[in-house]
């Protein structure tokens, strides 16, 4: 089964297609290093919540859209390498900043426990 890394986000409303168009450019590498699939999912009808929700989880700004993104990988230890080369890899330096604040995303990775296809 496939291992991935979830991300939310709380992308500027206002900058939407620069952050996709941040996206376009640099999710490619992911692939280039092992992935199976990256998606961008940028929120439509993401209800806020009475306890707790992805604004929440977030800080989302009111000019702020949650945004769910996932990397596929085929497994642990080719997320593990990926992930390091992309950590060395100089296209991902300083000169090429995230589009939001990186220190509000929520991230983790989790093992696929099932799978259903159409």
């Amino acid at each position: 089964m496939s291992y991935i890394d979830g991300f939310v986000i709380a992308a500027p409303t206002a900058k939407r297609q620069e952050v996709i168009d941040y996206a376009a450019r640099f999710d490619p590498i992911f692939i280039e290093f092992g992935a199976l699939r990256v998606v961008e999912a940028w929120g439509v009808d993401v209800p806020h919540g009475k306890l707790t929700d992805f604004y929440r989880a977030v800080d989302a700004k009111d000019d702020e859209t949650v945004m769910f993104s996932w990397i596929e990988w085929p497994d642990k230890a080719t997320r593990d390498a990926g992930m390091q080369k992309m950590m060395e890899d100089p296209r991902m330096g300083a000169d090429n900043p995230l589009p939001f604040d990186g220190k509000r995303m929520i991230f983790g990775t989790f093992e696929n426990a099932l799978d259903l296809k159409a």
